[in-house]
C-alpha cells in the first residue's frame, strides 16, 4: 500500500515537471520569435525628404545597438546621397520592451520619419513605452556618417576671433577765422562817417584869482616875509 502511493507521487511529480518545462520552452520560443522579428527582420521607412532608409538591431556586449542607414532619390546627374547613424543602450532595462521589442523601434521610427534628415534628429530617443526610464533604457546617439558639419559660429565669436584695430585719431579741426566783410554802401547813399568834435572845455578864472596874485606881490615886495600872509589879505580886501 505504501509502496503503490510512493508510485503515485513520483509521476504525479514528473507530470508536473514536464509541463512547466514545457511551459518554459514555449515562453523562451515566443522571446526568441520576438527577438528574431527585430533582429533579423530590419524596418524600413522613408523620410519627410524621400530618403530610403532601414533601421537594423544588433548586440554590442550588454548594449542593444541600432543602425539607421538612408539614401536619397536621385536628382539627374548628380549621385543619391547616403548616410548612416548608430545609436546604442539597454531598452531591455524596460518591461514593456520585453514584452515587445519591436513595437519600440516602431515608436522611434515613427519620429525619424518625420525629420528632412533622419540622422539629425535628437541625441536619444524616448519610445512613449518606456518614456519614464531614465536615458541608459533610450537609445542615444553613439555616431553617425558622414559627419555633418557643425553649426556656424556666431557674429559674436567672429567678432572675437578678429584683431582688434586701433582707431585711428583724428586730426584737431582749428576753427576758421571768420573775415570781416565789409559793408556794402546802399544806392544812392554816400559812406556816411560820423565825425566827433571835442567839446571846448571853458575855463573859468575867479574873480579873486587876479587881485591875490597882485596883493601877494606887493605883500611880497613892501612887508616882512613873517607878515607877508596878513598883508596879502588886507591888500586884496582893499583892491577889491
Amino acid at each position: 500500500m505504501t509502496s503503490s502511493l510512493t508510485v503515485g507521487l513520483l509521476f504525479l511529480a514528473a507530470a508536473v515537471c514536464a509541463s512547466s518545462a514545457q511551459t518554459n520552452n514555449s515562453s523562451n520560443d515566443n522571446r526568441q520569435q520576438q527577438q528574431r522579428s527585430v533582429w533579423d527582420e530590419p524596418i524600413r521607412f522613408s523620410t519627410k525628404t524621400k530618403d530610403s532608409c532601414t533601421m537594423v538591431v544588433s548586440a554590442a556586449g550588454d548594449y542593444t545597438r541600432l543602425r539607421v542607414s538612408c539614401k536619397g532619390p536621385s536628382q539627374g546627374q548628380t549621385p543619391a546621397r547616403s548616410y548612416y547613424c548608430d545609436f546604442q543602450g539597454k531598452p531591455n532595462s524596460c518591461r514593456a520592451y520585453n514584452l515587445n521589442p519591436r513595437h519600440y523601434f516602431t515608436q522611434t521610427m515613427w519620429d525619424m520619419r518625420k525629420l528632412s534628415h533622419a540622422c539629425q534628429g535628437p541625441k536619444v530617443y524616448r519610445p512613449a513605452m518606456c518614456k519614464k526610464y531614465p536615458d541608459e533604457a533610450q537609445m542615444t546617439f553613439l555616431s553617425s556618417w558622414p559627419k555633418t558639419a557643425g553649426s556656424k559660429p556666431s557674429k559674436t565669436a567672429q567678432e572675437a576671433g578678429k584683431p582688434v584695430v586701433p582707431a585711428k585719431n583724428k586730426p584737431a579741426t582749428t576753427p576758421k577765422s571768420v573775415k570781416p566783410q565789409p559793408v556794402k554802401p546802399q544806392p544812392g547813399k554816400g559812406p556816411q562817417t560820423k565825425r566827433t568834435t571835442p567839446k571846448p572845455v571853458k575855463t573859468t578864472t575867479s574873480a579873486t584869482e587876479q587881485p591875490d596874485s597882485e596883493a601877494s606881490r606887493v605883500a611880497s615886495e613892501y612887508c616882512w616875509e613873517s607878515f607877508h600872509g596878513v598883508c596879502t589879505y588886507f591888500i586884496g580886501w582893499f583892491q577889491n
